[in-house]
């Protein structure tokens, strides 16, 4: 399974999501190991090791298409942290889902507020 777009991916993923991420990968282990390789290559390995953007923007890019989605709070929640872990600011997350409101809606902005409150309480 290691190979260098694994290990790539591995490094950036421990890098912006820590011990979360990692979790992650781990649950799919019974289920669909396969794909959680493919979770740690493409993703990781591939696109958020290109140049051309930082970790912060990627992060508050991918906070602002989970919001949009409105169906994905649990991974929303995971790149909250992510975002606060690469420098994003809690206002800065705040702001991003408060835009989405204009292009996703209100429930889907709602929703995603709704899960970074739940990411800043646990953080403390």
């Amino acid at each position: 399974m290691q190979n260098e777009r694994y290990a790539r991916g591995l490094a950036k993923l421990q890098e912006i999501d820590g011990q979360a991420g990692e979790k992650v990968v781990a649950s799919l282990a019974d289920i669909a190991p396969d794909f959680a390789r493919y979770l740690i290559e493409f993703p990781f390995g591939d696109i958020y090791s290109r140049p051309g953007l930082d970790l912060r923007a990627r992060e508050i890019a991918v906070v602002a298409a989970l919001t949009a989605l409105g169906n994905a709070a649990p991974q929303l929640k995971v790149h909250i942290q992510g975002a606060l872990n690469v420098g994003v600011s809690r206002q800065e997350v705040v702001e991003t889902i408060m835009q989405m409101a204009v292009y996703a809606g209100f429930p889907a902005a709602l929703n995603g507020l709704f899960a970074a409150q739940e990411v800043f309480a646990e953080a403390g």
